[in-house]
């Protein structure tokens, strides 16, 4: 489908001429970025309806300040000069971290979406001390601003987290399989802010699914609505609709591991019984089985499909709860798509088929359109790439702050 650009901002609006300057610098930036092509600078006025000397100026104070760059020339077709493809700037890169309950990571992504550097870090931090376990992810964070290529911005840090977050203040309400509460990790993470980087904090669910909405900062993925499901120990999810994560009126929408599937069930950290997450969770799945905790899950599957028949309940349990849960989601939200991402990814081949007919059956509108269900496997620490991204998406919304 072809991009669809907003009009640029003109003076007969009445706005101020340095607001029309900064609302067409990032209507510029935003083209782009977005764009499925390398565009020329003719090609940002035609795809913007500015005049060929409006983008061209808009361009090059945005080459200058570094947000975009210049490719190599292309062959000159006919008369004038050849064109110079557009692309984003190399210099400019966020820091994106990430607490889980069983490892630490950190990732510095570029502008382009390139990565410039990345870590992660083994652990069990199931009901542990924040302090120490933020102390040594600052201690990550710092190494890997070390190794940042010098004559990089670095414009931001986002931290994700398995849990219940105030964006407002920057603090972690609770995260029952961390057994943190009432936490503000900006106040433990000192070199942080030492290396002069406010600390945004987010879900970690929210984050990864921004990491699969987005392609690399300021162009799209193949999805523009999709619920996600994330999960290490536990289960979360989030909702995206048109390329944006569903916040919700505090910022706590998306909390699908916490859906009641059966008031029933057993009990679950978070205070409720029978949550998606005691069925569906990896820690609930591999206890199922008769595993432990700490048992590859892809090994759950290559005993289900060789019909060990713990490993077959323990999946199959879990399919029915996602059916039940997803459902529900799918008919509230109308969302024609269903990713599997986290430890779900690792048995998604085993799971997707009962899923699917647990969807077909469920859902109201499966007789006509059936939901899209996929394993969508993000790499090692998704939060920590959408915590990236969510800081370099300020730089596209407002690329003028950032000119030097």
């Amino acid at each position: 489908m072809p991009h669809a650009f907003p009009t640029p901002v003109r003076a007969s609006t009445g706005a101020r001429q340095s607001s029309i300057r900064e609302a067409n610098l990032a209507l510029a930036t935003r083209t782009v970025l977005a764009s499925p092509t390398p565009l020329s600078r003719a090609g940002v006025a035609a795809a913007t309806g500015m005049t060929r000397a409006t983008a061209a100026r808009l361009v090059d104070e945005l080459v200058a300040g570094g947000i975009l760059a210049e490719q190599e020339q292309e062959a000159a077709q006919g008369r004038g000069r050849p064109a110079r493809p557009l692309a984003a700037g190399g210099a400019i890169a966020a820091v994106g971290l990430q607490a889980g309950v069983t490892f630490l990571a950190g990732r510095v992504v570029g502008l382009s979406g390139d990565v410039l550097a990345e870590r992660r870090e083994p652990g069990d931090f199931r009901d542990s001390d924040p302090g120490p376990v933020l102390e040594r992810l600052d201690a990550l964070a710092a190494d890997l601003v070390a190794r940042v290529p010098s004559g990089t911005r670095l414009v931001g840090a986002g931290l994700a987290l398995p849990g219940i977050v105030s964006a407002d203040t920057g603090t972690l309400l609770v995260a029952p399989n961390l057994g943190w509460s009432d936490v503000r990790p900006a106040d433990l993470m000192t070199r942080t802010a030492r290396a002069g980087l406010s600390l945004r904090v987010g879900n970690e669910a929210d984050l990864a699914a921004r990491a699969v909405a987005e392609a690399s900062p300021g162009r799209p993925g193949p999805w523009p609505d999709f619920v996600y499901l994330s999960g290490e120990i536990g289960l979360g999810g989030a909702a995206v609709l048109d390329g944006s994560v569903l916040a919700g009126r505090h910022g706590w929408a998306g909390e699908i591991g916490h859906v009641c599937v059966d008031p029933d069930g057993p009990p679950c950290r978070c205070g409720s019984t029978g949550c998606l997450e005691q069925y569906a969770g990896r820690g609930a799945l591999l206890a199922a089985a008769g595993l432990p905790v700490d048992h590859p899950l892809t090994d759950l599957a290559d005993r289900a499909g060789a019909g060990d028949p713990a490993a077959e309940r323990a999946l199959d349990r879990a399919a029915r709860a996602l059916g039940i849960a997803l459902a529900g989601a799918v008919n509230i939200l109308d969302i024609p798509v269903v990713l599997l991402g986290g430890h779900l990814a690792d048995v998604a081949d085993r799971l997707l088929p009962p899923l699917r007919e647990h969807l077909r059956r469920r859902v109201l509108s499966g007789r006509w359109v059936t939901p899209r269900v996929e394993a969508c496997p993000a790499g090692p620490a998704p939060g920590a790439a959408g915590a990236a991204l969510l800081e370099l998406a300020g730089v596209v919304a407002d690329p003028a702050r950032w000119l030097r």
